[in-house]
């Protein structure tokens, strides 16, 4: 078995993006807010545009897709923020370091892109996600929302930060 990779996707490859989107709304719709019907009707200048809005992460091992990520802007208020979201692993290879490949890719391209903080939201309630999230160095703020995808409970999300370099508590620069 080969090692996993993890590469950024340009516009060329919206295709593969989109078809590895769709699976991941397929097989985890109560993980994202859009649903694989939704998304499955838009054209492909709406998925170059997408394509181009935020970075687009792929992990694969053999040429076959394991897991998506997306790095974008946090916000228009913090310019040196990046936010990580999308974040989906197949589900045969979950547990295997896909997940920690693909964050520690999209840290190091936020860090790389000059940015000083890398933020994931995390359902509150989700104690695999914030163990996974705080092993890898996030550390959860006061920031809360609500939850953004379909919820049975009143359930939130919890903002954790992950410092990219140039303080004391920072992670190191590479991963």
């Amino acid at each position: 078995m080969s090692e996993i990779s993890v590469r950024p996707l340009g516009e060329e490859d919206w295709q593969q993006y989109r078809d590895t989107r769709l699976t991941a709304l397929r097989e985890s719709p109560e993980a994202f807010v859009a649903t694989a019907d939704e998304e499955d009707a838009y054209d492909e200048d709406f998925w170059r545009l997408r394509m181009n809005r935020s970075a687009r992460l792929l992990a694969e091992q053999d040429g076959r897709a394991l897991g998506i990520a997306s790095v974008g802007r946090s916000s228009d208020d913090e310019p040196q923020v990046s936010e990580l979201f999308g974040l989906w692993v197949t589900p045969e290879a979950r547990g295997s370091g896909v997940a920690t490949e693909l964050v520690r890719a999209g840290a190091n391209l936020a860090r790389q892109r000059g940015q000083k903080q890398l933020v994931y939201w995390v359902g509150s309630d989700n104690g695999r996600a914030v163990a996974f999230a705080s092993g890898f160095g996030f550390r959860p703020t006061a920031e809360r929302r609500p939850m953004r995808v379909k919820s049975d409970d009143d359930e939130d999300e919890v903002a954790m930060v992950l410092p990219l370099g140039g303080d004391r508590g920072s992670v190191p620069t590479d991963f």
